[in-house]
């Protein structure tokens, strides 16, 4: 069932009702423009991760900037996608299980799609799913480049993997996926550089197998918000996963960049309006936006533009702001901006973005994915 969006546009920001997930289109844009631009002019292609915003729309203007298609967790995320109009979708997951197959599979019809696997179980049942809907999906072998999730050691391991999908009907071998997710949030510089650094010796290592045994390795796709420099001045990555850049969150607020400052190649333009409902202490007041409207899976969230003021949960449906005594500026019935701690997981928990500009709303988009965990 979709609620009832939280604005009309036209409103001002007062009248927005609450809690409610915003985008400063003037960041947002700025955004996605930082990135296409950085990319311009590299071999590294963009392929933006839509479990940040499960949005079409906002699909549509990553590749009207350049981006090659998206990136997706689940085929029910890949499903809104596709039925959103993207014409190139890669499910950078493991497909296990003979319904989600029957769904993915059809999706070829109407756009490129892709997805990975790490396990030589998956390969038959992949292939089943392709010729019976008649068409070709292109397989990735997940590679274990740091993380420790999913994927096959690097090197060697990756080899029998490959040649499974060559030779198997209705799929083709379109290369590595080598994704270090944990590395975004390294809080230094030198951190990060150095988990890429061991994320790409994995890569080459891989490659040089591939090669060893004659495939050939088309993309390379992975990379973040958090690193992307260092995967697209490495020579071996041609795709780029970045997902958060277009949002940014108080976790990624807290990275450096190389001279110790803040990292800030892009700017906070998701924020929750949330209302304060209660002042029942000095020192205490209590909004209306608790778990159930920003996740804490990354800490806590962070009250945006307010000195003195520190975020907690007070609930499924409370946030409680503790409040240092020199601060009278709120009262009850203000609306507060609220700056979450994962975009990707609060966003999760909303259906629809509501964008401002100039203190108006200027659109309400719907998030289109809400909802879609499988």
């Amino acid at each position: 069932m979709t609620t009832r969006p939280p604005a009309e546009v036209g409103m001002t920001l007062d009248e927005v009702d609450t809690p409610a997930l915003l985008i400063d289109l003037d960041a947002f844009e700025g955004n996605l423009k930082a990135l296409a631009d950085t990319l311009a002019g590299t071999s590294v292609k963009l392929r933006p991760h839509g479990k940040a915003h499960k949005c079409p729309i906002i699909g549509h203007k990553q590749m009207a900037l350049g981006a090659v298609g998206l990136c997706c967790q689940k085929v029910s995320e890949a499903e809104a996608m596709v039925f959103g109009g993207l014409p190139d979708i890669y499910i950078t997951n493991e497909i296990i299980g003979a319904r989600k197959l029957a769904r993915l599979a059809p999706l070829a019809h109407q756009a490129r799609i892709a997805t990975c696997v790490d396990n030589p179980i998956s390969i038959a049942p992949l292939s089943e799913a392709a010729q019976a809907a008649g068409v070709e999906i292109r397989v990735l072998v997940d590679v274990n480049v740091g993380q420790n999730r999913c994927g096959v050691e690097p090197g060697d391991a990756a080899v029998p993997l490959a040649q499974a999908i060559d030779k198997a009907k209705g799929l083709s071998f379109g290369g590595l996926q080598a994704y270090h997710g944990t590395s975004q949030h390294f809080r230094t510089h030198e951190e990060r550089r150095a988990a890429i650094k061991g994320a790409c010796e994995a890569v080459e290592k891989t490659i040089g197998a591939l090669k060893k045994a004659g495939l050939d390795c088309a993309e390379v796709s992975g990379g973040g918000t958090g690193t992307y420099p260092f995967e697209v001045a490495s020579g071996l990555y041609t795709e780029l996963q970045a997902g958060s850049y277009i949002f940014m969150d108080a976790d990624y607020g807290l990275n450096k960049a190389e001279d110790g400052s803040p990292f800030k190649d892009f700017r906070q333009s998701l924020f929750v309006l949330a209302t304060v409902i209660s002042h029942p202490a000095a020192d205490r007041m209590i909004t209306d936006a608790g778990t159930k409207a920003l996740s804490v899976d990354s800490g806590m969230p962070t009250a945006h533009d307010l000195a003195g003021i520190n975020y907690k949960m007070a609930g499924d449906e409370h946030g409680r702001l503790e409040l240092d005594r020199t601060n009278a500026d709120l009262s009850v019935g203000d609306k507060i901006q609220v700056v979450p701690s994962h975009c990707d997981t609060t966003v999760a928990l909303y259906e629809w973005f509501v964008g401002l500009r100039g203190g108006h709303v200027e659109s309400v988009w719907p998030i289109t994915g809400h909802g879609a965990t499988q």
